[in-house]
């Protein structure tokens, strides 16, 4: 009976004394994008009675208790972590917890304490790294020069994101890089790559932008140079097509204004012709008596 109240103190409280160093297994350093999800996991590979095993949060040198799990009463989240923290495998030899939807108050480090009873506590510290990563923008467009692209492209992350450029075609090259880091109010950072992409265009070319922070997994965008090429030559193609349409509707009209013009012309000339012959036909006619006289 008394083992028991014994037990279920140490269940109340989390935690015994600390006791030898032990082999545990552990991953050091857990990385985590903002809203994932985080598992942190202890083994412990000696062969010892454990009683319970508690997961604490450190904070400010200050260790409070998450959650636990007892050889007789089973497994308890803590008030406070109830929404926040589930056991994904509770073993008093190997445990595990998964941390929920991950924000920056959640980074830091964990310890996991396996309670053995006379030895104490044998303790494992999972760190938790919390990082942010957005998907790069990229632009592409024409340098004033021939045969040159000026690309961009953006991503925004914490901490400030690494950004690689890269080209498909071998023979098209990056040069005159320009990095530009900007600290935004949410504590991210917003990074712009610029740089002049030079070379003869032979065929379809991808251009990428990889986007990485820390030893996480990058995020990338690929398009594709002739693409942003077409919607030029699309809009210079309208351009074209209307010129052409008022150049002739202009030429056409002044055709019509030559015809009508020439067409009033003659008439005018005929009706002025008709106007003197009617007047010379007027003109009396004098008679040989006349011209005697």
């Amino acid at each position: 009976m008394a083992d028991c109240v014994l037990v279920y103190l140490l269940f109340v409280c989390g935690v015994f004394q600390t006791g030898a160093a032990a082999v545990i297994q552990t991953q050091q350093t857990v990385m985590a994008a903002v809203g994932e999800d985080a598992e942190l996991s202890c083994q412990l590979l000696e062969t010892k009675d454990v009683l319970q095993v508690t997961w604490q949060k450190s904070s400010n040198d200050v260790e409070t208790n998450v959650a636990t799990y007892n050889k007789y009463f089973g497994q308890r989240v803590n008030d406070g972590f109830t929404d926040k923290v589930k056991f994904k495998h509770a073993g008093l030899w190997n445990c595990s917890i998964v941390i929920r939807n991950v924000t920056e108050q959640d980074e830091g480090c964990y310890r996991c304490l396996f309670n053995t009873y006379p030895e104490g506590a044998f303790i494992g510290r999972p760190c938790l790294q919390v990082y942010e990563l957005h998907e790069p923008v990229v632009d592409v467009r024409e340098s004033n020069s021939t045969e040159e692209w000026v690309v961009s492209c953006s991503a925004t992350g914490r901490p400030a994101p690494t950004i690689t450029l890269s080209v498909s075609q071998q023979d098209l090259n990056f040069s005159q890089y320009n990095t530009v880091n900007v600290s935004n109010t949410n504590a991210t950072f917003t990074v712009t790559t610029t740089a002049v992409l030079s070379g003869s265009l032979k065929q379809s070319t991808q251009v990428g932008c990889a986007a990485r922070v820390l030893s996480a997994p990058h995020r990338e965008v690929m398009v594709t140079v002739p693409e942003v090429q077409q919607v030029y030559a699309a809009a210079t193609a309208d351009y074209n097509v209307s010129f052409w349409i008022i150049a002739s509707g202009v030429a056409v009209g002044q055709i019509v204004f030559a015809c009508v013009a020439t067409f009033i012309a003659v008439l005018l000339k005929k009706k002025t012709r008709r106007g003197t012959l009617r007047t010379t036909n007027k003109i009396p006619q004098k008679s040989a008596n006349d011209i005697i006289d």
